[in-house]
This record gives C-alpha cells, structure tokens and sequence, in this order.
C-alpha cells in the first residue's frame, strides 16, 4: 500500500478536541504541524516505509506550558472510505506515557 501523505489533514477520530495536524512528505520523508484544542503548537518529523507505515517523533507544547516529546509508529488503514492511522505512541521525560491513538484524515481536506 503505497500512501502518499502530502497535504493531508488528521484529526482524532471522530473529531477530537480540534486538534489538527497538516502533512507533508517528499520521497519518504515525513512531516507535519498540528495545533487546536489543548495543543498550542506541535511538530513530528519521521519517515513513511512502502506500506505507508510512519515512524516519527514528534514535540508538542500544550496550552497550560507543558512541553511534551516522544515517539510513534502510524499504520494506515481503511476505515469505509476514510484513512485511519493507527498510533502506537510513547512520550518521555516527567510526562511519561504510552497508549493507541486513531487518527482520522479530515474528510473533503483539499489536498
């Protein structure tokens, strides 16, 4: 399953708190910035291998300061039309932490 992530827009599935993050990708290199709900800027960086499987990091800073790192491996799947990327993550530092998130690309996102 060849993705290409460029211009794509996620958000958790089934909205989330308004957060979302914005995709960008050239050959398979991967990277995005995401902000809204809780999250006042954040970035991931990462690269995509021939089945669409993201490893990335990424750092976030949230809305009362805290300043948030740590890892995920994404997997792409299909949920009816609409692409879900499964996130196994784990953050570091005093905000140690780890669990499975579902991304949901945003539907009608111009690309």
């Amino acid at each position: 399953m060849s993705i290409d992530y460029d211009g794509r827009r996620f958000r958790a599935l089934g909205g989330g708190d308004g957060t979302c993050a914005v995709y960008h990708q050239r050959g398979n290199l991967v990277w995005a910035v995401f902000e809204g709900g809780r999250v006042r800027r954040g970035t991931i960086t990462g690269t995509c291998d021939e089945r669409g499987v993201l490893s990335l990091a990424y750092t976030m800073v949230l809305a009362g300061g805290e300043v948030i790192a740590g890892h995920s491996t994404n997997t792409p799947q299909w949920l009816g039309d609409t692409l879900v990327l499964r996130e196994v993550w784990q953050r570091y530092g005093e905000h140690t932490a780890a669990g499975v998130s579902y991304l949901e690309e945003i539907p009608g996102a111009a690309r």
